[in-house]
């Protein structure tokens, strides 16, 4: 049986050294001098350039969507910056643009991991279960329960304490409903003058009776 033949693998410094003289002498010197095939060399030189391109396009890549993450204040991801690169008439696709967020180290504030501040396991002293699951109640102010959720908007998480009278909990939402946050919020704020409120496009900020009382001062 004839024995296979050596295969040598050489190492990327010895490649760069052989490529040197190939520049001033030729592929056909260098490969005699070096006791190489002249495709080899010819091989490496055509990684070497195709190495070089990519690198290029790497850089130039990673500096647009350094630029387009900026200007998004750090809050657009991937899927974000390709859109907005897009525009620019950029072809890379989401997957490109998230290997060059990765390689500059670039997370978008939304994308940070979420850091829950409540704790059900405390040891705490907690008061007893009056309630007892019974979330009946047949008049106002007999029965309040509270609880805290959390919100994610562009700026990152924002928590939510709500506290609900049982009584008047109503599980359809109406005009009413939205209109008394808005009270809510103006109170609190010293009712402000000019301000934008900026809702959804639900029935309930539609309705006529949540337009009609907005404050004329008010823009919607």
């Amino acid at each position: 049986m004839a024995n296979k033949k050596k295969v040598i693998v050489h190492s990327p410094e010895f490649k760069a050294e052989a490529l040197k003289p190939s520049e001033k002498v030729g592929v056909a010197a260098t490969a005699i001098q070096i006791s190489l095939h002249e495709s080899q060399i010819y091989g490496w030189r055509k990684a070497v350039k195709k190495d070089i391109v990519t690198s290029q396009r790497e850089q130039e890549l990673n500096t647009k969507v350094k630029d387009t993450f900026d200007d998004s204040k750090g809050r657009d991801g991937s899927r974000g910056n390709q859109k907005e690169l897009a525009k620019n008439g950029d072809s890379n696709n989401v997957k490109t643009i998230s290997a060059s967020m990765k390689r500059q180290d670039l997370t978008p504030k939304s994308a940070r991991k979420f850091k829950c501040i409540t704790d059900s396991k405390h040891k705490i002293p907690a008061a007893p279960n009056s309630l007892d699951q019974d979330f009946n109640a047949t008049t106002p102010n007999e029965k309040w329960v509270g609880d805290i959720t959390y919100v994610a908007t562009s700026e990152g998480w924002l928590y939510l304490a709500v506290i609900i009278d049982l009584y008047s909990d109503n599980s359809r939402m109406t005009a009413t409903l939205v209109y008394d946050a808005l009270s809510m919020a103006l109170v609190r704020r010293g009712l402000p003058e000019q301000v934008i409120v900026h809702g959804d496009r639900d029935s309930q900020y539609c309705s006529k009776d949540y337009r009609t009382e907005i404050p004329q001062s008010i823009q919607e």
